[in-house]
């Protein structure tokens, strides 16, 4: 019998590919297995799975939509490659934090809130509402007034009542805090509103944030605030909301007061700029809302109860307690009910996210915990022949939890899905069906497919993947001897039992412990703000688009002043943001033409022939180069170049080195932010901030997004800090660093209210030999293997 038509469909074949470090790549991937993309940092494998196929995938469907639908939708653009056959619809899972509202929250993201509201409108006693009455996102809304009644007769006015039971607590407007503003770090009374008395960032004399309230009339703008009048003093601050005409504009007036918690303090303190926190942080105390106790509910919807719980009592229970708690109503009339919010709440035990609470603010979940989040709304779902695409799903995980991921993905593979995994630990690299190496090296040495075969041909096949698969860290014979500690006494914060622990200094200490026993909470509430201290998380690096590694490590500036003094011109020139900048294209290099709902095109722009400076600009040199030149320089030749001859710029030198340091030496100082991927984007961050002269370092899994080979160059720079002088504390998962650190510091012993103490204190081979936690155990086992 011959075979069906239908069934040779069964590959995804990419034909030149070429999108960012890609070299016309070639590849077929088999559907409905599991594909690992491996390779060092930077080598093109997001670009393959993430750039090129999902990318496609996601184009196509959106194409599916009516012409005027797709006007709506945001317009991607076409990859760079040749074709693309076999594709099926992708749903890509990636390390990108969830939504930083404040009033987003595990349970609003998760819908596990949905389905707990309608719970509670059908059970809760007393009766208050339907779902909206349990929901801190709606205000109680009351109104009376007349309205017109049209009838067969005519039309009549009648008096009306309207009446609508939100759930959000009208003293903290559902956000569970309030905030005292300091005044003194809000004005200068000293000065006027036109020479700078507005402290607040962003409100600078002469902008049109100041004009709105030195122009309004209600106080004189030249006169220092001190000297306005009590009733004057109070329109300033706290006046409401007033029709204003400035300069024939028709605005609206709002007080200073009121604007900033309107217009900062309502934002997640994640989501802001480092500056504007800072800012914050000085100006604002913030506590639980007396009015709801922090949980974000009025009272009518913390009065109705279930079983003895309200919804706020369910919301900050450990979610495996709420499982419990929903397994053991009795109630036949919601038994659907009951059963789709205890299937989703098994998904996140199941997940290893158990420990969370569905009050928990998604703004604070690490990147890997969101990216398991987002997998919860996958494993129950039924379609299937779905492409997933996963972006380090071990991200943050203990390796006691990465076997209980591997099984998830295969789960999602066996289901009759193909599953695209870019990943860098060997666990999961084991469990593939298939692996594709891109190498072989990073940048502009990479972009190409090295291997593709098996898990045992990797290992037989040479390439750095291969070789380094098999690699364990040996435990070091002699560690460092602590000069000091830190002191950490009765931490309490999240899930911390009143921890007493120190902290010892002058030695590279691991903080180690499965997801969700403590470590960052004892990290953020007894170490991050300490003087002298630096803390590099993984939150994402906020930039524009026209952002690159040199605008963002401060390494433009030195350039363009030396560009400027060897030719006798203006700095600005040498910025493509500045006079320098092409006209045509406005310093973008390129220029997209739009063609309403139909897809934009970008072209490199015709003019500077995607230079981005101004061809005049370009004719001044130093050390035979232009400054289009120096941003196409990769770190490593920018280091040789700027470190002799005439173009020896000694500071440029010094944050190129820190770039080359943390390995980060294949990346151009001109490429845009936006193509790095999440490891290089962290260790840039950890580049700038070692500039910083701290004297210590807590770092948040440095090794994320790291190569087997790449980790060792890591080790090294963390051996250099620390014997220049610098503590460094690791919060890591990798064993290859356990093994390498002088002191352990061990959380457990598991996670959430299982969690929260010390359970080990000591050096590596310590707890190699004792081998009394979860810790201990898959350490000894990397060691001895």
């Amino acid at each position: 019998m011959s075979p069906h038509p239908a069934d040779a469909h069964d590959v995804i074949r990419v034909r030149g590919a070429r999108e960012n470090n890609l070299k016309g790549v070639d590849l077929d991937l088999p559907k409905r297995r599991l594909t690992v993309f491996t390779g060092v940092s930077g080598s093109g494998k997001s670009s393959i799975a993430f750039e090129t196929i999902a990318a496609e995938s996601q184009r196509m469907i959106n194409e599916t939509y009516s012409a005027f639908v797709q006007g709506f939708m945001p317009q991607l653009a076409r990859p760079e490659v040749d074709s693309l056959d076999g594709l099926t619809t992708a749903i890509v899972v990636d390390q990108e934090r969830l939504g930083a509202n404040i009033r987003s929250t595990v349970g609003t993201a998760s819908d596990a809130n949905a389905l707990l509201r309608i719970l509670f409108s059908r059970l809760g006693d007393p009766q208050i509402g339907p779902p909206n009455a349990y929901s801190f996102n709606t205000p109680s809304v009351k109104a009376t007034g007349s309205i017109l009644v049209e009838r067969t007769g005519g039309a009549a006015r009648e008096r009306a009542d309207f009446t609508m039971l939100g759930g959000m607590c009208p003293g903290c407007e559902g956000t569970g805090r309030v905030s005292e503003l300091d005044l003194t770090k809000i004005y200068d009374p000293s000065l006027s509103l036109e020479e700078g008395a507005i402290l607040v960032p962003g409100y600078k004399p002469g902008g049109w944030m100041v004009r709105q309230y030195s122009e309004a009339g209600f106080f004189p703008g030249d006169r220092p605030v001190g000297e306005f009048t009590a009733e004057q003093l109070h329109d300033f601050l706290h006046k409401d909301e007033t029709k204003v005409q400035i300069n024939g504009i028709n605005l609206t007036y709002l007080g200073l007061v009121p604007r900033i918690r309107q217009s900062v303090l309502l934002k997640d303190r994640e989501a802001m700029q480092p500056h504007i926190r800072a800012w914050v942080d000085e100006a604002v105390a913030f506590g639980p809302c007396p009015e709801c106790e922090g949980t974000r509910l009025a009272a009518p919807a913390r009065s109705s109860k279930i079983a003895g719980l309200s919804i706020a009592d369910a919301c900050a229970m450990q979610v495996s307690d709420l499982l419990a708690w929903v397994r053991g109503l009795d109630e036949p009339g919601a038994a659907p009910l009951l059963g789709a919010l205890g299937d989703l709440l098994q998904s996140f035990v199941d997940i290893g996210l158990g420990y969370l609470s569905l009050d928990r603010a998604s703004g604070t979940l690490s990147g890997g915990e969101a990216q398991r989040l987002k997998m919860i709304k996958h494993l129950g779902s039924p379609l299937t022949d779905v492409t997933y695409v996963f972006d380090e799903p071990t991200a943050g995980l203990h390796p006691h939890d990465i076997q209980r991921m591997n099984a998830l993905l295969r789960q999602l593979r066996d289901k009759g899905n193909t599953v695209l995994v870019v990943e860098h630990k060997p666990e999961t690299i084991e469990i593939a069906d298939h692996v594709v190496d891109v190498g072989p090296g990073a940048g502009r040495a990479g972009g190409e497919i090295c291997f593709t075969g098996t898990v045992d041909e990797l290992r037989r096949s040479g390439t750095v993947t291969g070789r380094h698969l098999d690699d364990r860290a040996m435990l070091k014979p002699a560690v460092r001897t602590p000069t000091g500690a830190l002191e950490i006494r009765g931490a309490t914060a999240n899930n911390l039992q009143n921890v007493s622990v120190d902290v010892p200094l002058g030695v590279l200490v691991a903080l180690t412990g499965v997801a969700g026993s403590g470590k960052s909470s004892l990290v953020n509430e007894q170490l991050a703000g300490r003087p002298g201290v630096v803390f590099v998380d993984q939150s994402a690096i906020k930039g524009s688009s026209r952002s690159n590694p040199a605008t963002y490590t401060g390494l433009l500036e030195p350039i363009r002043k030396a560009f400027a003094k060897a030719n006798g011109v203006k700095p600005a020139l040498f910025s493509s943001n500045s006079e320098g900048a092409c006209p045509t294209c406005k310093g973008n290099g390129s220029i997209t033409t739009e063609f309403g709902f139909m897809q934009g095109v970008t072209t490199p722009c015709e003019d500077c022939g995607g230079r981005r400076f101004l061809a005049s600009v370009l004719e001044y040199t130093l050390g035979g180069k232009n400054i289009a030149d120096v941003l196409d320089l990769p770190v490593s030749e920018a280091l040789a170049f700027f470190s002799t001859g005439e173009a020896r710029i000694p500071a440029a030198a010094k944050i190129l080195q820190r770039l080359d340091d943390v390995g980060l030496s294949y990346v151009s100082l001109g490429q845009a932010l936006s193509t790095l991927s999440g490891g290089e984007r962290q260790r840039l961050k950890l580049a700038v901030q070692m500039g910083d002269g701290a004297d210590v370092y807590v770092l948040d899994e440095p090794t994320t997004g790291l190569h087997l080979a790449d980790v060792s160059k890591m080790l090294d720079m963390l051996d250099r800090l620390v014997d220049s002088g610098t503590s460094v504390i690791v919060i890591e998962h990798h064993q290859a660093v356990m093994a390498h650190a002088d002191w352990i510091i061990d959380m457990g012993p598991g996670a959430g209210h299982d969690g929260g103490r010390v359970v080990f204190e000591g050096t590596p081979a310590e707890l190699v030999a004792a081998r009394s936690t979860l810790t201990g155990q898959h350490l000894a086992d990397y060691v001895a293997s």
